[in-house]
């Protein structure tokens, strides 16, 4: 039981992480659109993820699905505390992808359908910050406030601050992508986009660092207890080594390293999310083994990921071979 719960708690977590870093540079690109005056640029960022918007939210769509089974308990606790976030992301990502196919065939209208695509990629990214930040912070289970519990476990100063912080991470994240996959005056664009918004992930990075203890005891006391402090001071220096590292390659004009360097970041940030929360799903209330399925359901669900699992990865493999390089003229179809 307790192997099986683990390992689809790793799956789970592989899955979020690949949704964040495949759909955060997807999502970040349409934030970016709106700083691109000109048509034909922004058609070279757009087809720079046209074949790929819609298999990277396959992952989301993959964890939400495997948290649904693996963990029900966990699902039906907290769904209904963050049901507003949830709804506002997915209404958005579909109305973002309804943008996203309407303007490739729209002529007078393209300004609008721009419009809605920047609108649902910046929504659906706020959303996701605030759900990240009500984890972060925990959740208070003792009590039932109805909605006032609802909207204080989404709507408050640290989430809605997480959530103005993954808009700049998610930008920042599509602005390296962007200078791999663009070339010439373009290029420098987002090159200088990319040395502006370094700073700003950073100072956020630092500030949630630092908030984050302060907001629930157990927090500080992982963090900073003496026993283990030393330890986890792997992870800020990491990251402190990464930022670093992307500065020098933005100065440098590398093509690869900054967007690469910036996955470390989030990786690390990801990391020391995992090993504070850990053993809690729910955290500080239920651990993974109190809301996890029976073996059996497990076992079953693990012979299922285990055949579906290794293709989604290869497909993404493979539409990322086919599409790898600069894109250099508008794509459609």
């Amino acid at each position: 039981m307790n192997m099986l719960a683990l390992t689809w708690i790793g799956i789970i977590a592989f899955g979020v992480i690949m949704y964040v870093i495949l759909d955060g540079f997807d999502l970040g690109t349409g934030i970016l659109t709106l700083f691109i005056s000109d048509e034909a640029d922004r058609e070279l960022m757009i087809s720079s993820i046209l074949p790929l918007w819609d298999g990277n939210e396959t992952w989301l769509v993959f964890g939400g699905a495997a948290l649904y089974g693996a963990f029900p308990l966990a699902f039906a606790k907290i769904l209904p505390l963050l049901y507003v976030p949830i709804l506002v992301m997915v209404i958005a990502l579909l109305f973002r992808g309804v943008a996203f196919e309407f303007r490739l065939k729209a002529h007078s209208s393209k300004k609008l359908w721009d419009g809605c695509f920047f609108a649902g990629s910046l929504i659906a990214t706020f959303a996701q910050g605030t759900i990240l930040g009500a984890f972060i912070q925990g959740f208070d289970l003792e009590h039932q406030w109805g909605l006032k519990q609802e909207i204080y476990h989404w709507l408050n100063p640290f989430n809605l601050f997480c959530g103005v912080a993954l808009i700049f991470g998610y930008t920042l994240l599509g602005s390296n992508r962007l200078i791999a996959k663009t070339e010439g005056e373009l290029q420098q664009k987002f090159f200088n986009i990319s040395k502006k918004l370094q700073f700003i992930i950073f100072l956020s990075t630092l500030i949630v660092s630092i908030w984050s203890p302060y907001l629930d005891p157990a927090l500080f006391d992982f963090w900073f207890d003496p026993a283990t402090m030393y330890y986890l001071a792997v992870f800020p220096l990491l990251s402190v080594g990464l930022f670093f590292l992307h500065g020098y390659a933005l100065v440098k004009r590398y093509e690869h390293i900054p967007f690469w360097s910036l996955v470390g970041i989030f990786l690390m940030c990801y990391f020391g999310f995992i090993i504070s929360s850990y053993p809690f799903l729910v955290p500080r209330h239920i651990s993974y083994i109190q809301a996890a399925a029976e073996p059996s359901t497990l076992l079953f669900m693990l012979i299922g990921a285990g055949v579906m699992l290794p293709l989604l990865l290869y497909y993404t493999y493979y539409a990322y071979r086919i599409f790898g390089g600069k894109v250099t003229e508008r794509i459609g179809y």
